[in-house]
């Protein structure tokens, strides 16, 4: 069809452009007069494909249409007129003049909110639904026949911003050009508005948009959000006309600390909270609103109304004042009749408008793409020198939308101090536990408290959950591209890598850890971890899939690798940041948000990696810790409904409950790495020196609390005496105390229940006949220290032949020269197959024994020699699933099957 399109803006150039792909002919655009030299979006894409442009300031002149506008119009042959949004008054002979009429786009169902502030009275009303109309345009206002209509659910935080670019903007170029489809085809129906229901409101603008405070919060919210963007909702706040954006309804069971602030009319005054302000309506409910403006145009975010133009000014180095210089260069091509551009100038009172912050933002982007800037924050650095200082701070990571408090614990310990969170991690926030219940964290090398922890109870898991779902379906991490959010897990490991003394000196006091092995191993992989998978977010992809074709149609068939959602993770206490690394780092990178209960003994380096990803800007929601227990908080994980996946590394015992939980619940996909009791088998050939080393590092790392520790050796007849011997020779040589003495061997164990349990287990090994060589009891010393242990003649049936011991005791063995078939059986006697160990200098009984071995790690010739790139998990009742490598991202994945018929 001939069309002329009747209107402006980028609503109108996108219709614009999609009638054009339709294939029908434009024969003419009429829009408005280009502003301070500009055109507008609708008219530039037209002038550039070469159609006829109209630029007529009015159609009309007291109340009557101008002939030779009129005329011009007529001229064009149009036999359809669009109009997708339009701000003039177009006169009737314009309207009815092509064959097939008018139509035009209208942001509301009508009858409902007829008028040009359809969509701000959407929300202003509260509704529920919301959509738009295609009607065909009488002399009515609004009053036309419907041709189509689509509908929406108005979300309860929605603004005219979000619902316009959520619904009302894709969705309403698509109607239009559906409507001009079926004109097209003759189908277009005209469906006669109702009386009923029929609504008719004013145009909003500043003078009729101040808040009446005596109406509830939802209605005040309403206001709010209804005005928000233009043309604002307003208060007299301290003598000034102050304008209100970002409001949100709040729980009410929430406290509001914070500054009061006195509002005239208002029920109670606001308190400016690190949040926002929060406001009251006349029935003592609350909003929160996050953003404030002033009359000069400078806004503000809510929580800094005390302390706005306070900040320190940042000094900028020589690669910051070359992007100062660059963005003074954009800055003067937007503002162009402003003669110089100096710190002072100001953005808007230069002369930009919106579209002119639009072109800023993508200029940024061009120049900086790690800086993420939105449209607001221009409005909230409107001279130059704010605009800049406020970039830089981004670009430096110091520039979080609110600032982090944190409520620290610090310790002068290990020749430094060290600054410990001690409060539950939700919503980008610290905060303390429901009820303000805690508990103490104990030193295992003196017995000693640390600090109080908060501890989690279940509305404190409700909170966690319902945070991380929102960022994954609403938030920005959601719709973050994959490459970004790599680019945010290397940020972290690079501040993780800034604070490894402190995160290594932290695991020590918490977990007993010796500090060396706590700053290469704990920390040290912890970091080499996330690092890994940083890798992995943008190279996560599916596959295309050739099938069977019902000819003669033809189909595409391929996978997408997507994530899952909100996942919960329950780490033990013996690796407590690298056990935390080795799960969180693969869920982050395949796109989730995570739920993270640690131990509760070993809660404080969980904590310091969150204050750690607020601090390179993790979206709010994306991470949250919760300290507390497992019967209450991983009870509560394992049953919640929004919760979509549980990872697990703990007793074999509480893994099946684990498991049950998330069958019945909501059949949550799970991965558990458990229990082992991973063999280690010595043969005479092998290199003894080697086998003696590695054989004590297989039982004694990490003072025994090590998941894959061997916890059983069986060493060949002909070599048992000798061996033992040497190992013995080794232990008496291993330094026992404080484990941040660089020359420590050998710190406490991870807490007094633990230890406890040790001495039952050396006791009931002596009671079953078993030979104590040395060790088996508590170290005659402050603190939760156990003696190295060294058990031989251990005979099959025995108790510490089967069960694990968690801790430093080694448990030997021996088998007849040459049974490999026999001490293979006797290895694989087991419920658990979680890891094991060959030491042998003949190849072919190597590769002969590893694969027959039952478990899920073998390790030949070596021992604990993991890496971040290679897969580890167990068999059999040592769990399922992998951390760590290419396979543990699958764990956080679900893969979705596209079938296209074309």
């Amino acid at each position: 069809m001939r069309i002329a399109v009747i209107g402006q803006s980028l609503f109108g150039q996108e219709v614009y452009k999609e009638l054009r792909k339709e294939g029908h002919s434009i024969v003419g655009v009429f829009t408005i007069p280009d502003k301070d030299g500009k055109a507008d979006p609708l008219a530039a894409e037209a002038e550039k494909d070469g159609v006829t442009v109209f630029k007529f300031p009015r159609w009309r002149l007291k109340g009557q249409a101008i002939p030779e506008v009129v005329n011009q119009y007529k001229a064009v042959g149009a036999e359809l007129n669009v109009l997708p949004f339009c701000s003039q008054f177009i006169p009737m002979e314009v309207i009815d003049h092509p064959a097939h009429g008018s139509i035009i786009y209208h942001p509301s169902l009508l009858p409902r909110h007829r008028g040009a502030s359809a969509i701000n009275w959407t929300l202003i009303h509260g509704d529920k639904k919301g959509g738009f109309t295609v009607f065909w345009a009488d002399d009515g206002l609004d009053t036309g026949p419907i041709l189509l209509q689509r509908e929406c659910d108005v979300e309860p935080d929605d603004t005219v911003n979000t619902i316009y670019k959520r619904f009302l903007f894709p969705e309403g170029v698509k109607g239009t050009v559906d409507a001009v489809r079926m004109i097209a085809a003759g189908t277009a129906p005209k469906i006669k508005q109702p009386e009923e229901g029929a609504t008719y409101e004013c145009i909003q603008k500043k003078d009729n948009s101040k808040i009446d405070w005596n109406q509830p919060a939802a209605a005040i919210h309403n206001w709010i959000r209804g005005n928000d963007k233009v043309p604002g909702a307003w208060a007299e706040v301290d003598g000034q006309k102050v304008t209100f954006y970002g409001s949100t309804l709040v729980d009410n069971g929430t406290a509001a600390n914070g500054k009061p602030l006195e509002i005239p009319g208002a029920s109670k005054p606001g308190i400016v909270t690190k949040a926002g302000l929060v406001l009251f309506g006349n029935d003592s409910k609350t909003l929160l609103v996050k953003n404030l403006q002033f009359e000069d145009g400078k806004m503000i975010n809510a929580a800094q109304y005390f302390s706005a133009g306070s900040s320190a000014a940042v000094e900028l180095n020589e690669q910051e004042k070359a992007f100062a210089e660059q963005m003074r260069a954009v800055w003067k091509s937007i503002l162009s009749n402003v003669d110089q551009i100096d710190d002072s100038t100001d953005f808007f009172k230069s002369g930009a408008a919106s579209m002119d912050v639009v072109r800023l933002v993508e200029e940024v982007k061009l120049r900086a793409s790690d800086l993420q800037l939105q449209n607001e924050d221009v409005y909230m650095a409107t001279t130059f020198q704010e605009f800049i200082q406020m970039c830089v701070r981004k670009l430096r990571g110091e520039d979080g939308e609110e600032e982090l408090v944190v409520d620290y614990a610090e310790k002068n310990v290990n020749n430094m101090t060290i600054k410990i969170p001690h409060q539950l991690f939700i919503n980008g926030e610290f905060v303390d536990a429901e009820g303000g219940k805690t508990y103490k964290s104990i030193n295992p090398t003196d017995g000693q408290a640390i600090c109080d922890v908060s501890l989690a109870q279940i509305p404190d898991v409700e909170r966690a959950v319902a945070a991380a779902k929102e960022a994954f379906e609403e938030g920005e991490w959601g719709k973050m591209n994959p490459r970004d959010r790599g680019k945010l897990m290397y940020k972290l490991a690079d501040l993780m890598e800034q604070h490894q003394e402190e995160l290594a000196t932290i695991e020590s006091i918490d977990s007993g850890a010796v500090y060396t092995l706590a700053l290469k191993t704990h920390v040290g992989m912890s970091i080499q971890t996330f690092r890994y998978f940083a890798g992995w977010c943008d190279k996560i992809q599916g596959s295309t899939i050739p099938i069977n074709q019902a000819r003669p149609n033809r189909n595409l068939t391929f996978t997408k690798k997507e994530p899952i959602g909100v996942c919960a993770i329950v780490i033990p206490w013996n690796y407590p940041l690298m056990m935390l690394a080795w799960k969180t780092a693969a869920c982050l990178a395949a796109g989730n948000t995570v739920v993270l209960k640690p131990a509760q003994v070993t809660p404080l380096t969980a904590l310091k990696f969150a204050e750690l990803t607020a601090r390179v800007g993790f979206p709010k929601g994306v991470v949250n810790i919760l300290p507390g227990s497992g019967a209450l908080v991983g009870q509560r994980m394992s049953d919640h409904p929004d919760v979509r996946k549980l990872g697990f590394t703990g007793s074999t015992e509480i893994g099946k409950q684990i498991m049950k939980s998330c069958a019945v619940s909501n059949v949550k996909k799970v991965s558990l790495e458990l229990g082992g009791k991973s063999p280690l088998i010595i043969f005479s050939d092998c290199d003894l020196d080697k086998a003696v080393r590695m054989g004590m590092s297989s039982v004694f790392f990490n003072k025994g609390e090590n998941c894959i520790a061997a916890g059983r050796l069986f060493v060949e007849q002909s070599l048992h005496d000798k061996y033992v011997q040497r190992v013995l020779e080794e232990m008496k040589k291993m330094k026992i105390g404080d484990p941040l003495d660089r020359s420590t061997d050998h710190g406490p164990q991870n807490h007094k229940a633990h230890l406890d349990k040790l001495v039952e287990y050396a006791q009931a090994g002596v009671k079953e006949g078993a030979r104590l060589v040395c060790g088996g009891k508590q170290c005659a010393r402050p603190g939760f220290f156990f003696e190295p242990t060294l058990f031989t003649d251990v005979e099959d049936h025995m108790f510490i032949a089967k069960e694990e011991s968690f801790g430093p005791i080694m448990i030997i063995s021996k088998f007849k020269d040459g049974d490999v078939d026999g001490v293979l059986q006797r290895a694989n006697a087991t419920e658990y197959g979680l890891a094991s160990g060959v030491f042998t200098r003949d190849v072919s009984k190597a590769l002969y024994v590893s694969e027959k071995l039952q478990a899920g790690t073998v390790f030949v010739n070596t021992y604990n020699k993991t890496d971040v790139a290679a897969p580890f998990g167990g068999f059999k009742q040592s769990g399922f699933g992998k951390d760590l490598g290419q396979e543990a991202l699958n764990e956080y994945l679900k893969t979705k099957t596209v079938t296209i018929e074309y």
